[in-house]
């Protein structure tokens, strides 16, 4: 890759930058993601640029498409500038009235606020928006403010200026701030970064690795997707600290092939990386070397689990593998390698740049910092939410999400996907961090939350769940092979009315042997969905197996 601007001073390229733009400059800005596209945000940057080179205004006004802001809900979305004008649910139809009323003449258009509907108050700007108000954004701080295809834009807002600031610290001061800040991975597991990247540095390896493991199979999950598409570039920076912490010189990031979008997006950032010197050799003037490519996964769920990961990239059988040793340790090709989830590689700058103390003021005493949850299924705000370690369920699902929608009764929150669990109404003040929900036996996984209402069955739940864990997993050891085989037929079983008295019982034992005995996370975490429903929801089993009935009348030979 040939280099075009090769950077030895990040802060004076940025103050280079910042000289070129007024804050006064005029920009509609379109949240761009791949929920933007999918809700038309396409016809709307056509029109937008259709409508103002018509009008002689291109040259003056500009069109910035940035990532997805977060309130999926009320897509496409466009920004004003410098005015911080929100308008939601914009179609094509809409841009000339913009542009005639907004743009040229200052007069704002009512119907395209947004309105709270328990006040009746039409919001002008998003942060007063009580979906963003009750959030706080660290990690999507700039997914309305830049451009992912533009380097300068995330240099503007002080990108690589913390592979600067690393780079002068030196591994072991990296080390520290790490362990120092609380952070933990943001894939489920929840294990210390500092500490992880401590053991493959001290990794006899002559040859080290650093993965990301952007392989998010969860359903009604996007956190990672979202920050790919965004601002690929902080997954980048991590990268490239975590690689000069550890002493590698070469990361790989692995993502699903059915993220076109942010892939594209991941693809042109490497190439400006590449092109300003952040990536490549002798990375501002250090000596330090280190080269990033990407692998597309095939959209294997057990991929996610990373001695699978692993063997994926080598391009090897997708099976799990024992551990110890652990990936630090013995990992791709037989040598040291860090796999880190994308939000957690995201977290490394902010933290290199704010500091331990800064970013540990976030969140609880265990679970430092903030968590990004995707929040769907039956809730009216869905979307893509930020919040400090701590916050509660009712806090995201009400102050945040808005409430159940159409007027249903709350049911339950799924969370963690195919390897979480449900929470009751009764949990619903429980703190979300790895320790208070571990407490109430469901582990957080990877962060996706489906909202349930009364309509739906936990019973048919639980089964679905075991139907996707069964065909997702690789295989390999027998407990999880044939006993997430074993659940799901008695699952099924009940959900046609011929359950046996004993079969909760067997749940219930047969579960907790798979987890015990399986050989990687997705066995030891696939019947949580099962044993989570029969401890907040036994009464539905018992009515589904004593008297032949679906409370929620979802299973149709109950019904």
């Amino acid at each position: 890759m040939k280099t075009i601007n090769k950077v030895t001073n990040v802060k004076e390229l940025r103050d280079e930058i910042l000289s070129k733009h007024s804050p006064n400059q005029k920009e509609i800005v379109v949240a761009g993601g791949t929920c933007g596209f999918v809700s038309g945000a396409e016809d709307v940057i056509d029109a937008l640029n259709s409508e103002l080179k018509s009008r002689g205004l291109d040259k003056e006004i500009k069109v910035k498409v940035t990532g997805c802001h977060g309130f999926c809900a009320i897509e496409p979305v466009i920004i004003i500038n410098p005015e911080n004008i929100l308008y939601k649910e914009v179609s094509e139809k809409d841009i000339p009235e913009i542009i005639s009323e907004t743009i040229l003449n200052g007069k704002i258009i009512d119907r395209l606020l947004y309105i709270d509907e328990s006040t009746g108050e039409k919001i002008l700007h998003e942060e007063d928006i009580p979906f963003y108000k009750r959030q706080t954004h660290q990690l999507l701080e700039y997914n309305a403010k830049i451009d992912p295809l533009n380097i300068e834009d995330y240099i503007a807002v002080g990108g690589y200026t913390a592979l600067e600031k690393a780079l002068q610290m030196g591994s072991d001061n990296i080390i520290a701030e790490i362990k120092a800040s609380g952070l933990r991975g943001r894939g489920g597991a929840g294990f210390s970064t500092g500490a992880k990247w401590e053991m493959a540095k001290k990794a006899p390896s002559k040859e080290k690795f650093v993965v990301c493991n952007a392989d998010e199979g969860n359903p009604g999950a996007f956190m990672d997707r979202n920050i790919l598409e965004a601002n690929p570039h902080s997954v980048i920076e991590g990268m490239i600290i975590g690689g000069f912490t550890i002493g590698a010189n070469i990361g790989y990031i692995y993502v699903r092939k059915e993220y076109p979008l942010a892939i594209e997006h991941i693809k042109i950032a490497l190439e400006q990386a590449y092109q300003y010197g952040f990536l490549g050799e002798d990375i501002l003037g250090t000596g330090f070397s280190f080269d990033i490519e990407i692998v597309r996964g095939a959209g294997a769920f057990i991929c996610g689990e990373e001695t699978s990961l692993i063997k994926s990239i080598e391009g090897a059988i997708v099976e799990a593998q024992t551990k110890p040793p652990f990936p630090t340790l013995k990992g791709l090709w037989e040598s040291s390698t860090v796999l880190n989830n994308v939000k957690t590689l995201a977290s490394i700058p902010i933290i290199i740049n704010k500091g331990s103390a800064w970013y540990s003021g976030f969140g609880t005493d265990a679970s430092k910092g903030t968590m990004v949850f995707s929040i769907v299924g039956k809730i009216k705000n869905t979307g893509l939410i930020e919040v400090p370690m701590g916050t509660t369920l009712r806090e995201i699902v009400y102050d945040i999400g808005g409430g159940v929608a159409n007027g249903k009764k709350f049911k339950a929150v799924q969370i963690g996907g195919p390897s979480g669990g449900c929470f009751p109404e009764s949990l619903l003040d429980i703190n979300v961090d790895y320790e208070s929900m571990a407490k109430a036996g469901i582990a957080m996984g990877s962060s996706g939350m489906i909202v349930l209402d009364e309509d739906i069955c936990m019973v048919e739940l639980a089964r679905y769940f075991m139907a996707f864990n069964q065909n997702e997993s690789c295989g390999k050891c027998t407990p999880c092979r044939e006993g997430i085989k074993h659940l799901l037929d008695i699952l099924t079983r009940i959900t046609e009315g011929k359950g046996q008295e004993d079969d909760i019982e067997i749940l219930e034992k047969m579960g907790n042997l798979i987890i015990d005995l399986s050989l990687c996370g997705l066995g030891k975490s696939a019947p949580n969905p099962v044993l989570s429903t029969i401890k907040y929801f036994r009464d539905e089993y018992e009515e589904h197996i004593k008297n032949k009935r679906c409370p929620a009348n979802v299973c149709k030979n109950l019904v």
